[in-house]
């Protein structure tokens, strides 16, 4: 009622104003110049020529932009300018808009367009304006009732002269990225919102707010229509009230992501069209009253701290076209009444843990273009009328448990994007789907699907852009007959990785293809002359993990990305790759992947040319010779490069200069016959994470200039030549991120490093896995594109422990200084590394006691102190090390009785054997009176209970135990970087490599 109270008021005054200007001119003017076009008034149309004068002229900023001022002229009549708007009656200039217009610059403080104090329009919208906005722009113009400055440049602090603006409706403020963006501090916005009463639009896309008290958003005016504060920073509580203001239609706050709030409960706007709340962190539950908003166009609650069940009570959102409400917590049954939407287009209910099937039948849906619902738990089949859907493009089911065969799909549609990945769907793949004439993308990998894929019936989806079968067992491919004819013209990426192909897919020939994955099958022999025809487009191929014996010739004359790890090719590489050699350009491979195979020979000096090498893996071969010393040439992009378990042999060339590898991460040459000095110049690789050079002749000392490394996280030298004392005068910061660190089995001499272990930060920080793993190498291809990765693995064994560490090796923390010649006591300062999970120091000659600051190693599951020469008792204070699983102090001089308790109650003689002054349990010889008394522990003791929660856990914990050996396994699928498969081992302690059996 007050809304249209106010316009009716409006209406009057206007109808009052035209009168009095009427009577003003019959009065004034003689009756033959009432009927002549009034000119606008000289001085406005000199306001605005010394305004066009002033102002710059850049870059069009849109394809619709053109310089509007460009028909500014004193000629004319300025009310007939482009972009000019004047008073029917008076003349006055009331209306600016030169959005669009390629103006640039800043605006002049002192500009005569301040002037047509008269304006209630100005536009200066997508333009290049930039700078502060003046001040005087809302002095002067009293009358503004429209204002809109968005997408320019401006920066700084808004005036606090924008609360002047008394008349104003619309605001846009939006989406002006300067500098320093456009921001309001807490005063400012407050202002605006107690004055501004008339405002009925106020948008703020991108202003930085983060200053202002969330609040004064109660302050608003009840006739607020439109409020959209999207990406501004705003942190805090949201007031619920807001949401109730009367009139309030649209309200976007997406994009704040320190943004909290709740969902009244009831009273919420019921002229409310448009709600979007993505990316913010509100809680609680969606209200029953949502179903009174029949207004409602828009909803989007993506990405939010939502949780429970949705109450089914949509049935009534007629108008509803847009509901998103991805990544909320919710779980439940699915809401059934948001498939009876009329006029819904877009249906996003993915990352959830909504449950139950599909419905059976749905008929109302006919407008959907795009169904997301991946990654939940929805169970049942794939419903027949999900591709009857006329206007559906995309369907998205990835990660459900659904299950069966998929039904048949009864009448062709428009869907272009089609996957039902991770699920657990049965059967054939329906002959319809190969009907889908619309058909871009297809993936149906890692399900059970069986039976054979023909040429023929992929040659009918003329469309298709991308299709990924991989991960089902039981499904083949195969070629029709004249199969010659069919072609693929669209089709880039195809994977049937881990099904059951049996040969190279020879009629993809007639194709555009680009990334061919056809790893993890049983493709024997090799690949002829005639089959690699045909493949000019080739960029990415992985026939890893077959039975491949010889390559006649490689696919394609474009090759990129090759991956040949896990077969049987045997000869020299050189041989291997003869048709690089030929067709290749010297600048073309990113990455080659040829571990595993039975290769024998040197690397060839072709190698050395390919510039452009992000990632190089030779591994687990039978190659020999030297590393060429023109590797030196390789690429500044080589972030990867694997020689490990080979038979190399002589020194590592010191090609490591002039910062030409400051992007190397990986550097695994271990388990060859390396020998001489460690290069210096591998200070030089300022990324180096990774190095792994045990298993070889080494003659050096300890490599303390990798100290300068700042990410270097794991440092393998074990079974080396290496000798002398570790230097202890080294800088707070050196090793400061290292969290593996093995020097077994050398001839270090001297006492333990004290300072060094006080640097070793990242072992006293307990970290937490992130949703990334550090220790991931991602492989880039052509336009830096990610084509996989290769994720780091360790295995531990030690007795009868053995586990393997994947995307835990990001929290690892390990220490082996065994088999040395170590001496003195071992330093206090080793109990701050509360983090450390496994330490060896065995086989030195330490001498003194254990230190009781082991018992703040909190973290340690594995401690090997065996063949030393400590003396002293055992400290009762190792009984608080409720993780250790394996303990190892044979062979010491070690007396008095042995702790009692928690874990020392679990090992086993041969855990103190050799320690001829030790007693009690579980050694057969008993303490006398004199010895320490049992460490007691009272059975309703806060310890006692943790104790017992630590072991009803235990099996699921990652127990470890490392002093025998580890393997690194290096893992890649480009198609999929989630996917494992396997890599290189080294057997410390044996000496001996692993078989090379495929």
């Amino acid at each position: 009622m007050g809304r249209l109270i106010r316009m009716l008021y409006q209406i009057l005054c206007l109808l009052l104003e035209l009168l009095y200007f009427q009577l003003h001119c019959s009065l004034s003017f003689p009756s033959s110049s009432l009927h002549s076009p009034h000119l606008c008034l000289p001085e406005h149309r000199a306001a605005l020529l010394e305004f066009k004068n002033t102002i710059s002229l850049g870059d069009c900023r849109t394809f619709s932009s053109y310089p509007k001022i460009y028909s500014w002229n004193e000629s004319t009549d300025c009310c007939s300018w482009d972009g000019v708007s004047c008073h029917m009656v008076t003349g006055h200039v009331i209306g600016i808009d030169l959005s669009e217009s390629c103006l640039n610059g800043t605006l002049p403080a002192n500009s005569n367009l301040f002037h047509l104090q008269e304006l209630q329009r100005l536009n200066l919208a997508y333009n290049d304006f930039n700078g502060s906005i003046s001040s005087k722009l809302f002095n002067q113009f009293v009358s503004l009732a429209h204002l809109n400055l968005s997408f320019n440049s401006f920066s700084d602090l808004i005036p606090y002269e924008i609360s002047l603006l008394s008349k104003l409706v619309s605001l846009d403020l939006s989406w002006s990225g300067g500098d320093h963006n456009l921001r309001f501090d807490n005063q400012g916005f407050e202002m605006l919102a107690r004055n501004l009463i008339e405002l009925r639009n106020l948008i703020l896309d991108s202003v930085d707010m983060s200053d202002v008290a969330i609040p004064s958003f109660l302050n608003l005016t009840s006739s607020l229509e439109r409020l959209s504060v999207k990406e501004c920073q705003l942190h805090g509580e949201f007031p619920i009230e807001v949401f109730r203001l009367p009139y309030l239609q649209h309200i976007d706050l997406s994009y704040n992501y320190n943004l909290t709030g709740y969902l009244p409960k009831s009273n919420l706007s019921n002229a409310l069209q448009l709600l979007d709340l993505s990316s913010c962190r509100f809680k609680g539950s969606i209200p029953a009253s949502f179903g009174n908003l029949t207004q409602l166009i828009f909803l989007d609650f993506s990405q939010n701290d939502f949780g429970g069940q949705v109450p089914d009570v949509f049935g009534n959102l007629n108008k509803l076209t847009f509901l998103s409400f991805s990544s909320c917590n919710f779980s439940g049954q699915l809401p059934t009444t948001m498939f009876n939407l009329t006029q819904l287009t877009h249906l996003d209910l993915s990352f959830n843990r909504f449950e139950g099937p599909l419905p059976n039948h749905v008929s109302e849906l006919q407008l959907l273009e795009v169904f997301w619902l991946s990654s939940n738990l929805v169970t049942g089949g794939v419903p027949s009328w999900l591709f009857t859907l006329p206007s559906l493009q995309t369907l998205d089911l990835h990660y459900n448990k659904l299950t069966g065969a998929i039904d048949q799909v009864w009448k062709p549609n428009s869907v272009q994007y089609i996957d039902l990945r991770s699920n657990d769907i049965h059967g054939p793949i329906p002959s319809s789907f190969f009907d889908l004439v619309n058909l871009e993308y297809l993936d149906l990998s890692s399900n059970n699907l069986s039976g054979v894929v023909k040429s023929n019936m992929l040659a009918k989806l003329k469309n298709l852009f991308s299709l990924d079968l991989s991960n089902n067992s039981l499904l083949s491919l195969s070629a029709s007959e004249n199969d010659v004819n069919y072609t693929f013209l669209k089709l880039a990426s195809v994977s049937f990785s881990s099904c059951s192909i049996r040969q190279f897919p020879s009629f993809f020939r007639t194709s555009n293809l680009v990334d061919l994955d056809l790893s993890n099958n049983k493709i024997r022999g090799g690949i002829s002359k005639w089959e690699a025809e045909g493949w000019e487009n080739l960029n990415s191929l992985n026939l890893s993990y077959n039975f491949l014996t010889t390559l006649e010739q490689f696919p394609g004359k474009n090759l990129r990305i090759l991956d040949l790890r896990s077969n049987l090719l045997q000869g020299p590489i050189l041989s291997t790759c003869l048709n690089l050699q030929i067709k290749n350009p010297p600048w073309s491979f990113y990455s080659f992947l040829i571990s595993n195979n039975n290769l024998i020979g040197n690397i060839p000096p072709l190698i050395c040319n390919w510039s452009l090498l992000n990632s190089l893996d030779l591994s687990r071969n039978n190659l020999s010779g030297t590393i060429p010393e023109c590797f030196g040439n390789l690429s500044k992009s080589l972030e990867f490069m694997n020689l490990e378990m080979n038979n190399f042999y002589g020194k590592i060339p010191d090609f490591f200069t002039n910062y030409n590898y400051n992007n190397l991460k990986y550097l695994l040459l271990n388990d060859n016959q390396l020998e001489g000095l460690l290069p210096r110049s591998l200070a030089n690789c300022s990324s180096l994470e990774v190095l792994n050079l045990s298993n070889n002749k080494f003659t050096d000392t300890f490599p303390h200039w990798l100290a300068s490394l700042p990410r270097l996280r794991i440092l393998i030298l074990g079974f080396n030549r290496l000798h002398g004392p570790m230097p202890n005068s080294v800088a707070s910061s050196n090793f400061s991120v290292l969290q593996i660190i093995d020097l077994s089995n050398n001839k270090f001499t001297g006492p333990l490093p004290t300072k060094f272990f006080q640097n070793l930060r990242a072992m006293k920080d307990v970290t937490k896995e992130g949703p990334w793993d550090p220790f991931s190498f991602l492989i880039v291809g052509y336009h830096g594109r990610p084509y996989g990765e290769y994720q780091t693995f360790v295995n531990i064994t030690m007795k009868r422990l053995e586990f393997e560490l994947g995307k835990t090796l990001a929290i690892f923390k390990f220490m082996d200084f065994s088999n040395n010649l170590f001496c003195g006591q071992i330093p206090e300062e080793l109990g701050e590394l509360n983090s450390l999970q496994a330490l060896n120091f065995s086989n030195n000659n330490l001498i003194g006691p254990i230190p009781p600051s082991f018992g703040n190693m909190i973290a340690l599951e594995s401690l090997d102190l065996s063949s030393n020469k400590l003396g002293g008792r055992i400290p009762s204070q190792l009984t608080n090390l409720t993780f250790l699983a394996v303990l190892n102090l044979s062979q010491n001089d070690l007396v008095g009785q042995i702790p009692r308790g928690k874990q020392f109650d679990t090992f086993e003689n041969d855990s103190y054997g050799g320690n001829s002054g030790l007693c009690g349990f579980p050694l057969s010889k008993q303490c006398g009176n004199d010895e320490e008394p049992k460490l007691e522990e009272d059975e309703g003791s806060k310890i006692a209970f943790i104790w017992k929660v630590v072991m009803m856990g235990y099996g699921c914990g990652v127990v470890l135990g490392l002093s025998m050996g580890y393997i690194v396994v290096f893992e890649w699928n480009p198609m999929d970087p989630t996917s494992l498969a396997s890599g290189s081992t080294i057997r410390h302690g044996s000496g001996l490599k692993n078989s090379r059996a495929h």
